[in-house]
Parts: C-alpha cells; structure tokens; sequence
C-alpha cells in the first residue's frame, strides 16, 4: 500500500488461497470478513495472592468468517468452492491475510469449511460462503 498511516477501508484487507504456498491467489467477490479470535486462559488463585486470580494465555485459535458471491473462472473462488464435498484432509489448504500495511499472516494448513455455494433467490447472485480455521499456528510476516 502507498500510504500506511491512518485510517484505511477494509477492503485492503486481502485473502489468498491455493493447493500449496507458492501459488497463492486472490479470492475475487468477496464482501464481508469477521475474524473471531479464542483464546485459552489457565487460572489459578494461589495463597500469596490474596484471593486474587493469576491468568496465562496458553492457547490461540482464529476463525475467519467470509461471504461472497460465487465466481466460476476465478483461480481462488473455485478453489473454495471446491471444497465443498471435501472431507478430512482435503479442505486442507494454505490461506493468507494481508492486511492493509502489508504484514502477512500465512495459515499453511487452514481448514476451510464452505457453508453455502450457489444457492439462493431466483434474482440473486449465487452465494460463497466460508470460514477458514487455524490449524497449527500461522507465519506472521511484518510488514517492512
């Protein structure tokens, strides 16, 4: 992106998806994401601490939430698309976040779990809809 400062619209949020890492491929038709983030807590009270509950982080997970329309011809779009009869191993894929000041989270073996695909109004466009989860934990690049 040319500037990295300040406010940004979403839509330079960008996801890639493909058979393996070198040939990732932008998505095309996608209009909403929600990224939902769960974290594992451990708690415990020790006496020193006077009631008081201690806390660690011990475990990270992100599920991606993405609806679009259904693009025959797209690289990316039939590749999740694809999905949709996969079991098991098969929805697993590499998939990438870009975000807008171009550090990378890259999710080498995320499961994608299509939940709908085509179906709809006799008027409407024909639906994609995903959610991609973590499976491992990601390589976060840093935008220079």
């Amino acid at each position: 992106m040319a500037d990295n400062n300040g406010v940004f619209p979403c839509y330079q949020n960008q996801f890639q998806i493909g058979n393996d890492k070198e040939s990732l491929s932008n998505i095309a038709d996608m209009e909403t994401f929600s990224p939902s983030f769960d974290n594992g807590i451990e708690e415990w009270t020790p006496y020193d601490t006077e009631g008081w509950i201690r806390r660690l982080m011990t475990a990270k997970s992100v599920t991606i939430s993405v609806t679009g329309k259904r693009n025959i011809g797209d690289t990316g779009n039939d590749l999740v698309a694809g999905l949709l009869m996969q079991n098991g191993r098969a929805v697993e894929k590499p998939f990438q976040w870009t975000f807008p000041d171009g550090t990378t989270v890259l999710f080498e073996n995320a499961i994608i779990n299509v939940t709908a695909c085509g179906a709809g109004d006799s008027t409407g466009v024909g639906p994609l809809e995903y959610e991609v989860m973590s499976n491992g934990k990601p390589t976060v690049t840093v935008a220079g």
